[in-house]
């Protein structure tokens, strides 16, 4: 068949041109530039003339200077060459012309209802039908998203919160509501698993392609390959594509909605301030829309200080994004893990109501028939324990179903798995596989721990055992004040307890030295430290410097009692264990203004493997009490020191955490606030007991756990209860342990130190 030269399309005019023997000359993207910048110079919009094409061509040639005009030869041939192979490469890093949209009326539905965007373009993903709650937090995030808002959503696990969030990002940058969206996890880590998520979606999702083509059809030509962005064109012009692991940024293409739109993740403890983005027009772009999900991990909520570092970023560095002068909007998909942890927090209208709260559940009302839901449980007991699955419970359950299923009123009727046959079997299965991870995970009514038997104190227990009294006043009834004080590189921890014959105390003061200014912070993380109090002094000075000031802070100050007479510390025992500090601990205390009150203590280890203090034969010269002991003077080191059994003296003192307010022996903390107290209880909390058995006994050992850095008030408590033992403090019935006992020779040092404690301004000596 004939074909007419002056109307040839596209495709024939290229096989026309590299139909001669001169081969290749011409591709159909290298066509299509030159009808884009010809025009209808050249033919209409689907044909080509061929004698106008070669006119323009022609004119196109004289009209514009050759580069490398003037050489000749060999250096004319090379510049030829690099010319054709520039062409190629802009031919071949140029995406050429974008799809249409398949779809308007599809896409313009999509703009307006974010329900209809999520069952259109992730038909696999939202392929249940919608609860209530769905509907209800679909709401909440187009309000969030479009007019702006603040909206924090507890979801039960496995209910797609995650995956609304994630969608929730792409609906924002796709229609241009948002041109800046930061996606924050609980980590940074969590944050990129979201983000590759997104990722996939634009790369693979072809609904998505089809009805957003100025933005994913650049995306996936791509195709896999980051290092293309940088170079990638779009009708010879940047589209400045960024695709990496912390960020992406959509294609930069004209009359696009989508153009130039920012995702950018990190965690919530991460690198958040200054979060920015400098534009391809040079405008810098800061974040209008924050996703936050699951912003907290199991750890960090049985930590109440780290919920309180997550709360205080979530409303300094999080809420302030945006930048001055402008609100941010926020969705923060949430699950309550314990009760008064972030999540719980968050959701709370009365501590947050920025963040309208809403909490959603599997369950709103249980089945009334307990009694066959019990035969089920046993049932199903029974057949997963011989290897049957659920078919024997769930033919009890059809037979009994009416019955069973009798005042149960379930979120979700379609969320149930093949092998059952309701939403209301499945959520009493979960209910029946754990009850507490029910409640947390999927009720977000998580029940209060209660430890393993009495022996696990939690922090909430500790924050609530407050007397009501003001900080630094002494109860009417004590008669003796203790001090430690635990040395580190950076800190001095310290604390100051009151106490009455019988062992009730009560801690009156604690804090660090230089004071942190803050009121959550770790050792690790101190930025006034003993350096930064002693420029010029090396780790010996800065400690001895620190010791001397809190020394003189402690000792001078007359510590009130409610009835408004004085009590001074008697007893400070300071820890010499750290090997860097023991000799420069040793040194103050024999030079220190204080050195009838202070002493170096050393705790030891004493496992269910080891001697027990009570095993100890006790030498000339030396004070034995209960479980711990006052070595004789070694020559050497003429200070006499303190030797205590940590092991035992952590499980007395929580057990006498765990005495209740009121009663005889009981431990509490001052003030009226328990939210004070927050980091003091994460001190205290830091570590858990094993018992173990060895040598016939059974013993406590006590272990740092490994999410908690710290539990330095921990070791400071201990040390001021064996201070008071020291004392001659002890529980009624126990013989005190502090005061001498046996018949020694009295040397003339030792009248003058009684004479000192006789009258009132010291205890007992030891040196």
């Amino acid at each position: 068949m004939p074909i007419d030269p002056r109307k040839l399309g596209p495709t024939q005019m290229c096989r026309l041109l590299n139909s001669t023997p001169l081969g290749e000359v011409i591709s159909e993207r290298q066509l299509h530039r030159h009808r884009t910048r010809a025009g209808y110079r050249i033919g209409d919009g689907k044909h080509v003339d061929l004698y106008r094409y070669v006119g323009w061509m022609v004119t196109q040639r004289h009209a514009q200077p050759t580069e490398g005009a003037g050489l000749s030869g060999y250096d004319a041939m090379k510049e030829q060459a690099r010319v054709r192979n520039a062409l190629l490469s802009q031919s071949g890093r140029d995406i050429g012309e974008l799809p249409a949209v398949v779809d308007p009326e599809r896409k313009a539905q999509a703009a307006a209802s974010f329900r209809f965007f999520c069952e259109t373009y992730f038909p696999q993903t939202f392929h249940l039908a919608w609860s209530p709650d769905h509907l209800k937090v679909i709401a909440k995030i187009e309000q969030a998203v479009i007019h702006g808002g603040l909206f924090a959503l507890a979801m039960p696990r496995g209910s797609g919160k995650t995956t609304l969030a994630e969608c929730a990002c792409l609906w924002a940058i796709l229609f241009g509501y948002r041109e800046f969206v930061a996606l924050i996890g609980a980590s940074e880590a969590h944050a990129e698993e979201m983000l590759d998520s997104i990722k996939m979606e634009l790369e693979g999702n072809e609904l998505l392609l089809e009805d957003f083509p100025e933005a994913v059809f650049p995306i996936q030509a791509l195709e896999g390959i980051a290092n293309r962005c940088a170079g990638q064109l779009h009708e010879g012009e940047r589209t400045h594509i960024v695709w990496t692991a912390k960020e992406i940024v959509l294609p930069t293409i004209k009359n696009s909605a989508a153009s130039g739109a920012i995702i950018k993740v990190a965690g919530i403890t991460g690198r958040i301030r200054g979060m920015k983005y400098k534009r391809a027009d040079g405008k810098p772009a800061r974040p209008s829309l924050v996703v936050l999900d699951d912003p907290q991990t199991d750890e960090s909520a049985r930590s109440p200080s780290q919920c309180a570092e997550r709360e205080r970023i979530l409303a300094g560095a999080v809420l302030g994004l945006a930048g001055p002068g402008r609100k941010i909007s926020g969705i923060m998909p949430c699950t309550v893990i314990r009760p008064d942890d972030m999540a719980d927090r968050m959701l709370s209208r009365d501590h947050h109501p920025q963040w309208q709260g809403d909490r959603t559940k599997m369950v709103y009302a249980f089945p009334t028939n307990e009694k066959l839901w019990q035969e089920y449980a046993e049932i199903r007991s029974e057949s997963l324990r011989n290897e049957r699955g659920l078919e024997d419970a769930t033919d009890f359950y059809d037979a009994h179903r009416s019955e069973m299923d009798a005042g149960a009123q379930v979120a979700w009727p379609e969320r149930y798995n093949p092998d059952e046959r309701s939403a209301i079997q499945h959520a009493m299965n979960l209910k029946l596989q754990n009850e507490a991870a029910f409640w947390a995970e999927y009720q977000n009514e998580p029940v209060a721990e209660r430890g393993i038997g009495v022996e696990l104190l939690t922090a909430d227990q500790i924050c609530n055992k407050i007397n009501r009294l003001a900080r630094g006043t002494v109860p009417s009834d004590a008669t003796h004040l203790t001090a430690f004080i635990d040395v580190h590189q950076n800190l001095l921890f310290w604390m100051v307890c009151a106490w009455e014959e019988g062992f009730t105390g009560s801690i009156i003061d604690y804090g660090a030295y230089p004071d942190p200014q803050r009121p959550y912070f770790t050792l690790r993380d101190a930025t006034r430290t003993l350096s930064t109090m002693a420029p010029g002094s090396g780790l010996e000075g800065a400690i001895y410097g620190g010791l001397t000031a809190l020394t003189e802070q402690l000792f001078s100050r007359a510590w009130t009692r409610e009835n408004s007479t004085p009590l001074f510390i008697e007893r400070c025992l300071i820890d010499a264990n750290w090997g860097q500090s023991t000799e420069v601990i040793y040194r103050f205390c024999r030079h220190c203004a204080h050195p009838t009150i202070v002493a170096p203590s050393h705790g030891r280890y004493v496992g269910a493997s080891s001697k027990p203090f009570s095993e100890y034969e006790r030498r000339s010269g030396e004070q034995v009490g209960w479980n711990w002991r006052i070595p004789a003077a070694n020559p050497d080191r003429p200070v006499r020191h303190v030797i205590f059994d940590t092991n035992f003296w952590k499980s007395f003192v929580q057990a006498r955490l765990m005495v209740a307010m009121g009663d005889q022996s009981c431990l509490s903390l001052f003030g009226d606030d328990p939210s004070k107290h927050r980091l003091l209880s994460d001190h205290l909390t830091g570590e858990y007991k094993v018992q173990t058995i060895g040598r016939g006994r059974t013993v406590d050992e006590w272990k740092a756990r490994p999410e908690q850095p710290d539990n330095h008030w921990l070791d400071c408590l201990v040390g001021a209860t064996v201070a008071a033992s020291m004392l001659g403090v002890s529980l009624l019935g126990e013989k005190p342990a502090g005061r001498r006992t046996f018949s020694i020779p009295v040397s003339f040092s030792q009248m003058q130190r009684d004479r000192w404690k006789s009258s009132g301004r010291d205890g007992p000596l030891m040196r």
